[in-house]
């Protein structure tokens, strides 16, 4: 390792930041495949349905203000491989359409700072149908500089003042994933903890996730009397970290909290925020701090620090909705920051059915032990699970094995509650390239519960993927189940095609046998 001690940063300025975004440039959609950079945690159906509920009822609440003509816009922050926009467009189309009531419209802006993932957003099968019904537009947005938005479907720029609705705000695993200062409290001062970096000897060869998983950083700490100045914007909350805390590192959201400032200034009513990530709203959780570590996967994260969101925002008359009691995997917060934010009590009568009494931290948390024990649960606790988390699809791809060992003691109403589950799951899913095919393991349960015309459809969906070493079994399959439903020239061909790639394959030279 070299270290660059003539090289001193601040925090907020070191060259991690720059690695970070090279990261995003150069892998685009494709830092999201497989979990590279986690996304379940904040992207998945039930979360999704969560904050589709609090838009809803902020709408609600817009709607009976007798704010209904013009659209509200929907902004996500770093939507990254797009899924949780999708989600909470298709679980919002729901409610609209179900309670059937006077709104104002709504339109989706899905936002990040790589091109190649707007690019790959505007070509995504699963947003075509929001694109052409006018519901979702996109656009590259670097939080760190840009004051509008440069819309790609619409062509439209929106600028300073140009909304007449508040903007509604998401931004999940943003705030800790963008650059932030980092402060330090001792005997009542406030020191900057610059940073020095640690380099791998052969630097120059490594990707960017590589660089990231070998540095190491090194801080000293330096007065910042700018910080206690009164001019300061955030000088309140500086003040309260002086007042309250010893010895302790702080990772202060500057940018974070200068984005949402640029962010406001597009309405000319305020903003709603919905945010989830690993952060901070309890004051107490910084007590002596140590520094921070990088937390790396793909990119890196760091604890996002929404006691000082919340603190800025509150003192500026915004209602800041984070849950009393501990968080174990992801906080999730709202900010009302509107004139008379308390008249909004739809929204945060939604927060507190949606995430204050029963989350999604409280739900991942339950996943986590479910994911454990899936081979002892019994098939009714499976499927209320399931029904729990939107009919997820990364959930049934887990459990299929067990719902597979439970299927022969199954009544009719469990199967049907499976085909059920099946079809919900199919019509919500967004593709982002994971290694299991879902198309497959739905036929193939299908196929075990004998349900063989719904078994062809997702067969041969399956059949369209690159993965040749399955593509001779789905023949095979697709040729049973053919065969069950008396389509007997569509089961020779299915099976002359199992052949050609597996010539000795017993059970379809048996078929064919039996067919010719």
């Amino acid at each position: 390792m070299t270290i660059e001690k003539q090289q001193r940063y601040r925090f907020s300025e070191a060259p991690i930041w720059e690695i970070q975004r090279s990261y995003y440039e150069q892998k685009g959609i494709e830092a999201w495949n497989n979990d590279q950079v986690p996304q379940y945690i904040t992207s998945n159906p039930m979360i999704a349905a969560a904050y589709a509920e609090m838009i809803f009822g902020f709408l609600q609440d817009r709607a009976a203000k007798g704010y209904r003509s013009e659209p509200v816009l929907i902004v996500e922050l770093g939507a990254g491989a797009g899924r949780l926009a999708y989600h909470v467009l298709h679980e919002l189309c729901q409610l609209r359409d179900y309670a059937d009531i006077s709104l104002p419209s709504f339109r989706y802006i899905m936002t990040d700072l790589a091109m190649h993932n707007v690019m790959a957003w505007k070509e995504h099968p699963a947003l075509q149908a929001f694109i052409t019904e006018g519901l979702l537009d996109f656009a590259r947005f670097d939080a760190v500089h840009d004051t509008e938005l440069n819309l790609v479907m619409s062509g439209t720029t929106v600028s300073e003042g140009d909304l007449q609705q508040p903007l509604v705000i998401v931004a999940n695993y943003f705030f800790d994933s963008i650059p932030q200062e980092l402060l330090y409290v001792g005997d009542g001062q406030i020191y900057e903890a610059d940073v020095f970096v640690e380099y791998p000897e052969d630097r120059e060869s490594l990707t960017p996730t590589q660089l990231l998983d070998q540095i190491e950083l090194h801080y000293e700490h330096r007065r910042t009397p700018e910080y206690e100045a009164e001019d300061y914007p955030y000088r309140d909350v500086i003040a309260v970290y002086q007042e309250q805390l010893e010895d302790s590192h702080i990772l202060f959201p500057e940018v974070g909290l200068t984005c949402l400032e640029r962010m406001n200034l597009l309405s000319r009513e305020g903003f709603l925020l919905l945010t989830a990530d690993k952060g901070d709203h309890l004051l107490d959780n910084w007590k002596f701090a140590d520094p921070p570590e990088l937390v790396v996967h793909g990119s890196f994260s760091l604890t996002a620090n929404y006691h000082a969101i919340n603190h800025v925002f509150e003192q500026r008359g915004a209602a800041v909705l984070f849950p009393p009691h501990h968080y174990k995997n992801i906080n999730v917060g709202c900010v009302i920051h509107i004139d008379s934010p308390t008249d909004y009590f739809n929204t945060r009568l939604a927060y507190r059915r949606s995430i204050e009494r029963f989350g999604p931290d409280e739900f991942f948390s339950m996943k986590e032990w479910v994911d454990l024990h899936l081979d002892r649960i019994g098939i009714q606790q499976l499927l209320s699970f399931w029904r729990l988390g939107g009919y997820d699809a990364e959930f049934f791809i887990q459990s299929k094995k067990q719902l597979s060992r439970l299927l022969p003691d199954a009544n009719d109403e469990e199967m049907q509650d499976i085909w059920r589950g099946i079809q919900l799951m199919w019509s919500s899913y967004y593709d982002i390239e994971h290694r299991n095919d879902l198309a497959l393991n739905a036929g193939m349960m299908l196929f075990e519960m004998e349900m063989y015309e719904d078994a062809m459809f997702f067969l041969k969906e399956s059949v369209h993927e690159d993965q040749a070493e399955r593509i001779s079994t789905l023949y095979y399959y697709l040729a049973i189940c053919c065969l069950e439903l008396e389509l007997d020239e569509e089961a020779s061909r299915y099976t002359r095609e199992l052949l050609k790639l597996e010539p000795d394959h017993d059970e379809g030279l048996a078929l064919l046998n039996r067919l010719v």
